[in-house]
């Protein structure tokens, strides 16, 4: 079957996921960390990206960007993924990839999904029981939406900043969207739009892509559809890892 084309329009928010090859390590020690940080802040502005969300996993890493172009993604992701890997390459003495070959990505619909989906990014490492609390975890920018502490990587996103009319107001509107748990049928619809490459929000959002693409949007359930399905809804999984 061939692989579904990947879409990315310039000015709509992209969540973008990279795994290490074969879902291993592509951290390995602090270093590590803060060295991909240095990259993605040189891909940043080589590309003219904007950055609202991340979070670096053990063996992955988030994304939530709007790119000023279509191939302004791919520019980031490439010339990310290629220093990093001679980094890591050089460090440990090791040859060969390590990311999986093909990222994932999906278009996220602004006014009722690009906070759904921040808090999905920031919220991995809870679910992965690594922290109790998103504040714990260092190498994500919930410290920076949530707390308020300074992040150059970061560009608030304009549905962020309409939070609250100061800073003080839109930080403390920020951590009381995380107060709930995170719906399990938002997690599922999060993670089946990635895995398939669709969109992620309500129909009029997908048949405005379908407008502006010419290709049909359509996700394909998974399983046993439930009674009351919403646009992007597939049956909850087990993963190992979160993602």
């Amino acid at each position: 079957m061939p692989r579904r084309p990947r879409v990315h329009l310039a000015g709509l928010p992209l969540h973008i996921v990279q795994r290490g090859h074969n879902r291993e390590a592509c951290f390995f020690a602090e270093d590590d960390y803060h060295t991909y940080r240095h990259w993605l802040g040189e891909a940043l502005t080589a590309s003219a990206c904007a950055l609202h969300a991340y979070v670096q996993m053990t063996n992955h890493v988030h994304l939530l960007l709007t790119p000023p172009a279509p191939e302004a993604v791919s520019q980031l992701v490439i010339s990310l993924g290629r220093r990093y890997v001679q980094y890591i390459n050089k460090t440990y003495r090791r040859t060969g990839t390590l990311w999986d070959s093909r990222y994932k990505s999906s278009l996220v619909q602004e006014d009722n999904y690009l906070l759904l989906c921040q808090r999905y990014i920031e919220l991995n490492p809870v679910r992965a029981a690594m922290v109790d609390d998103p504040a714990h975890y260092r190498w994500s920018s919930y410290r920076a939406n949530g707390l308020g502490q300074t992040d150059p990587l970061l560009t608030p996103h304009p549905v962020y900043s309409a939070l609250g009319g100061t800073e003080a107001l839109r930080l403390a509107a920020y951590r009381a969207l995380f107060r709930p748990e995170l719906d399990a049928d938002a997690i599922s619809d999060i993670r089946i739009a990635l895995d398939q490459g669709q969109p992620l929000g309500d129909s009029r959002f997908l048949a405005s892509i379908e407008r502006a693409t010419g290709q049909r949007r359509e996700v394909k359930l998974r399983g046993r559809p439930r009674k009351q399905a919403a646009t992007l809804v597939v049956e909850k999984q087990q993963l190992p890892l979160e993602i």
